[in-house]
């Protein structure tokens, strides 16, 4: 099918911004604009157009879904989509071709935010973090923040400076730098700039991006991103795998950008958390029966900047039938669930991973079950931590741990 849908980015001088330069992208994109016989676009986008301009107008809806079935309704007519900066950064074009072959697309983007932002700044892009806070909840935050880092969020609206100033003080990065810059590329464009811990600016535009140097206070632990945060970093009633413990769990589960996990018993949600902030494409299901346990995962799963993991109560082999396969699967709880086995290695695509741990003989005896009927293996973690016995310092064990894993 020919390209029948133009996707054209508009920066914050308007259409204006489309010279007819002869074989510029402006110049295609003011083409594939006025040889439209339909505009989809916000109330921003279709407020460009000429008072007179009589063509049909689609403006977005919500949910956003339904203006992307109005678009398919219309497939092979001549249809013009405006839209911010770059349609493929956060923006609607990502979502777009999620429905619509690219075959049948032409985009024409416009810089991004975070370019102008970039060009601004004097950062190298590639050495910057970037995140949308745009829809989504402003924790997300939380997993990107360590010393020295560089980010760039397209915010919200106007309020999200402040809420962003507000988490990073509360984080202990109080003394981090911030710049907002609003409308780039116009003729209103403007920086403000401060500190997190005295952010007081309310007069901001609606359009602006946010630029923070994270600068940590004094005494503050980083949290890494590499698997194994302390203990401490996490709220439970001692249903937690250990520090030591998860790591080598979070090895053996393996995860790569944009796999699923299944962490059933999830206790306070430790692996499940660390498995996403491995990665920002990382998604995971926590699957946990005890009310008050659901409530330290939502906490944790907000402190620690993973807002976005999906939380399921309820007893495990009755209500994961209908669930998304998984990439891995990780049983820290409930190893002699009957059928739990069958039901797991079943939903497990091809390639997957399933890692279990127990330390009761009972869990082992289980576990060997398990490995006669699809093999795999067995590891025995014993950690030792001194800790002080009077004067001195003694070793005290934890309990062992036998964890099986399997590819299936």
């Amino acid at each position: 099918m020919n390209k029948w849908l133009s996707i054209v980015g508009i920066g914050e001088d308007g259409l204006q911004g489309l010279s007819a330069i002869p074989r510029s992208r402006f110049a295609i994109a003011l083409s594939l604009l006025n040889q439209a016989t339909i505009i989809v676009g916000g109330e921003r986008h279709l407020a460009m157009l000429p008072p007179n301009d009589n063509r049909e107008k689609i403006l977005w809806k919500s949910p956003f879904s339904t203006s992307i079935t109005e678009i398919i309704q219309r497939r092979g007519q001549a249809i013009c989509v405006l839209a911010s900066g770059d349609p493929m950064c956060y923006g609607v074009g990502a979502t777009i071709t999620k429905h619509i072959p690219i075959s049948e697309i032409t985009i024409i983007p416009a810089p991004s935010a975070f370019s102008l932002a970039c060009s601004r700044l004097g950062w190298s892009l590639p050495e910057v973090e970037t995140l949308s806070l745009c829809g989504r909840p402003a924790s997300l935050l939380q997993s990107y923040i360590y010393p020295g880092a560089k980010l760039l969020i397209l915010s919200a609206g106007k309020e999200t400076p402040g809420i962003v100033a507000e988490l990073l003080t509360n984080r202990g990065y109080g003394g981090s730098k911030i710049t907002v810059l609003e409308r780039m590329g116009g003729i209103h464009e403007r920086n403000l700039e401060g500190v997190a811990a005295s952010w007081q600016e309310t007069e901001i535009a609606a359009l602006n991006t946010i630029a923070v140097d994270c600068i940590a206070d004094v005494g503050v632990k980083p949290l890494s991103r590499f698997p194994g945060l302390p203990d401490s970093a996490f709220h439970h009633d001692g249903q937690l795998t250990k520090r030591e413990v998860r790591a080598i769990t979070l090895s053996s589960l393996a995860p790569l950008p944009g796999e699923l996990l299944w962490d059933i018993g999830a206790g306070c949600g430790s692996i499940s958390i660390e498995w996403m902030r491995s990665n920002f494409r990382c998604r995971a299901i926590a699957i946990e029966q005890n009310e008050t346990r659901i409530n330290y995962i939502i906490d944790n799963a907000t402190a620690l900047g993973t807002p976005n993991l999906q939380i399921i109560t309820g007893k495990a082999p009755e209500i994961i039938h209908n669930l998304p396969t998984p990439d891995a699967i990780f049983i820290g709880g409930g190893v002699t669930a009957p059928g739990l086995f069958d039901i797991c290695w079943n939903a497990l695509r091809p390639g997957g991973r399933m890692v279990a741990n127990v330390v009761t003989l009972e869990g082992e005896q289980t576990l060997f079950q398990w490995y006669e009927k699809v093999g795999g293996n067995f590891t025995r973690i014993s950690i030792q931590r001194a800790e002080p016995i009077g004067k001195f310092l003694g070793w005290k064990g934890m309990s062992q741990v036998t964890q099986w894993v399997a590819v299936k």
